[in-house]
């Protein structure tokens, strides 16, 4: 006669004790929040496929095995990385019959620090310090919490330098000898007392990367050297022509002509020479300067451009010699993207280091936090990051279009400048000389 048991029977019916205990922690972790539900369950799981790789390397437990290459070499505590900390668990052991310990794969893939040390970098790059970054993880309940672990000031920040000191050198190390810069831009950046001069380059497609960087005490000739010399070294091509773009600093002006060689073209940055420029004037004056300055950079025709640079210089010579001096100083290198055939787009992008100057600000924004620049070494690593932490949100240049052609005409000019042995263009030509010396 078959027994029907009824639904109520099945209610009133006690669980074993290791079910209700088992339930018991998953209805705490529950409470504590989805997140501490599933790293609980999680790490049930991860114990179990670690049983699992055990039986698969040393065969079913209690059964004679002559063939047995490995053995079972019981439990010992360890820890894995969940949610941006490490976690206690207990992992088994295997070892060979000769003795030697086996790796479970399963254990090394969660044990690993990266996952930790990512989570690190992302949160300090965003500005969160390192006294609450444990403050920023999500809980996981407070069985795990209360043991875990890497979540403590000091070594939040030892994982920072650990994976700032490697981006640092995967930054320094990078092959440029298949890669096409068409045009490379240099600009400095003062980190209270410390100068890095970081260097971006534009591919022929319009792509930016970040190339490298140099810390000096000041943005002279020495550390920009030092930093071209580095990117030739890395397989940089300048036989083919590249243009070079920078704030107008004579040191930097310098190095590209020590280091590229004196036919390199060089288009120096408009707003910071018209910053320069203004500084000189009046407020009341500044304003006319502005609008003419901006007027002969619009022209389309090189030679038109230069004659109406020229023009103001020479009006400013009577009334703000200091202005005069300061726009005469690398006057045609202010136009070279005119004459080189820039246009439209391209051309407003490569008559300025705002590119440049974007990726800096970058570096300024996720450096925020540091109030003091211990050594050069900590300048150098915070700055790699935030320029890599910059490239990741690089998008194409506007007018990447006519790069290949602008590319071309760099090429032609630089190759018919070493043919001829044609000088340079000179900040000051022997006419303005003259004029100068009459003021």
């Amino acid at each position: 006669m078959r027994t029907v048991v009824e639904d109520q029977d099945i209610r009133e019916r006690e669980l074993p004790a290791s079910v209700q205990e088992a339930l018991g922690e998953l209805v705490v972790d529950a409470r504590a929040g989805l997140l501490a539900l599933s790293v609980g369950v999680g790490l049930g799981v991860l114990c179990e496929l670690m049983e699992v790789e055990v039986e698969g390397l040393v065969g079913p437990k209690g059964k004679h095995n002559p063939d047995r290459v490995a053995v079972r070499h019981g439990h010992e505590n360890a820890e894995v990385t969940v949610g941006g900390r490490r976690v206690a668990t207990r992992r088994p052991r295997a070892r060979t019959v000769d003795g030697h310990e086996l790796e479970l794969l399963t254990y090394a893939h969660f044990a690993s620090r990266d996952p930790l040390s990512g989570v690190i970098l992302e949160q300090l790059l965003a500005r969160v310090s390192t006294r609450r970054f444990k403050r920023t993880r999500e809980p996981v309940g407070e069985r795990i919490g209360d043991e875990e672990r890497s979540v403590s000031k000091s070594a939040v920040s030892r994982a920072f330098v650990s994976r700032t000191r490697d981006q640092l050198k995967a930054l320094m190390c990078r092959d440029l000898s298949d890669v096409r810069i068409c045009v490379l831009m240099i600009d400095g950046i003062d980190l209270k007392g410390r100068t890095n001069v970081v260097a971006l380059g534009i591919t022929t497609e319009g792509e930016k990367i970040a190339l490298g960087l140099w810390e000096g005490s000041t943005e002279n000739a020495t550390v920009a050297q030092s930093l071209l010399s580095d990117l030739v070294d890395r397989g940089l091509d300048t036989q083919q022509g590249v243009l070079v773009v920078i704030d107008g600093a004579k040191a930097l002006r310098k190095a590209v002509r020590t280091v590229l060689g004196e036919h390199t073209p060089v288009q120096r940055c408009i707003r910071h020479k018209e910053r320069n420029v203004l500084d000189h004037l009046p407020d009341e004056d500044r304003e006319p300067v502005k609008r003419r300055l901006r007027a002969a950079w619009a022209m389309k025709t090189h030679s038109i451009a230069l004659r109406k640079l020229r023009l103001l210089a020479d009006e400013l010579a009577h009334t703000h010699p200091g202005a005069s001096n300061s726009l005469r100083e690398g006057i045609e290198e202010t136009i070279t993207a005119v004459r080189l055939g820039a246009r439209g787009d391209l051309r407003h992008t490569l008559m300025s280091t705002n590119p440049c100057e974007s990726m800096i600000e970058c570096i300024r924004r996720t450096s925020g936090n540091v109030k003091r620049w211990q050594n050069g070494d900590m300048a150098l690593r915070w700055t790699a990051a935030g320029m890599l932490e910059a490239e990741r949100a690089f998008r194409r240049i506007q007018g990447h279009a006519d790069l290949a052609e602008l590319a071309i005409e760099v090429e032609r000019q630089v190759t018919r400048d070493i043919t001829t042995d044609r000088p340079t263009l000179t900040s000051t030509p022997a006419k303005e000389t003259a004029t100068l010396a009459t003021t």
